[in-house]
């Protein structure tokens, strides 16, 4: 049986324009279950336990950039060579990611935001109706961070697609955690467009030789765009 499997993961929140908070992200992973990343998965587990976290834990590229809560005792390099493991498992698997970034200042309040949301998504079922029809079973992913999300995929895909949502562990799917990835760089992207980044985003990607917001376009928002799924 074809299945596609579809992680969903977000950043920010359902809450007013705050200085701090001026977007919210949305974030699909496209994976063939058929495609075996088995290889890919043990590269990352080996990586963790080589850094002295555990196997099975969950990378959170956020708190990863920001030196907080797992990551507080980890010092610079140990900390981009774990976020780079995860770049480089986007990037060497057969995934493909689709992502949006929507501003809060714009839509105003959470009932634009969710219906920007329903109309993005539902654009994107059926400007590629055709590939979704080819699978047999199509699965979705998410943690049920939250409720808005939740609702959300339950009304649109259902509403074009017949699908089985599950509730994912993040730490038993290493694919989720690429869609955490995905929404932090498209934030990123977003961030340098608009606002600018902030200083421990420019001291954790900066370089000897290019600053972060050009390493970031080097080095990580080509894999993003090598990698993006759909119109």
């Amino acid at each position: 049986m074809r299945e596609l499997s579809i992680f969903i993961d977000e950043s920010g929140d359902f809450g007013p324009f705050e200085k701090h908070s001026p977007f919210y992200v949305l974030s699909l992973v496209f994976h063939d279950q058929s495609d075996d990343i088995a290889g890919h998965l043990d590269k990352i587990h080996d990586a963790l336990v080589t850094r002295g976290l555990p196997a099975d834990h969950a990378i959170h590229t956020g708190p990863l950039i920001r030196r907080e809560h797992d990551y507080r005792l980890l010092d610079m390099p140990s900390r981009r060579s774990i976020f780079r493991v995860l770049v480089d498992f986007v990037r060497t698997c057969e995934v493909t990611h689709h992502s949006w970034v929507f501003s809060k200042r714009e839509l105003g309040d959470t009932d634009r935001l969710v219906s920007a949301m329903s109309r993005e998504l539902g654009m994107l079922i059926r400007s590629n109706s055709e590939f979704f029809s080819s699978w047999e079973r199509i699965v979705i992913y998410y943690d049920n961070g939250q409720k808005e999300i939740t609702n959300l995929v339950n009304s649109v895909f259902n509403a074009h697609l017949s699908v089985e949502v599950r509730k994912v562990v993040p730490a038993d799917y290493s694919l989720f955690q690429a869609a955490d990835l995905c929404c932090t760089l498209a934030l990123l992207r977003r961030k340098i467009e608009t606002s600018g980044l902030s200083p421990s985003e420019r001291g954790f990607f900066s370089t000897p030789k290019d600053s972060a917001e050009r390493a970031l376009k080097k080095g990580y928002f080509k894999t993003l765009d090598r990698k993006r799924f759909g119109a």
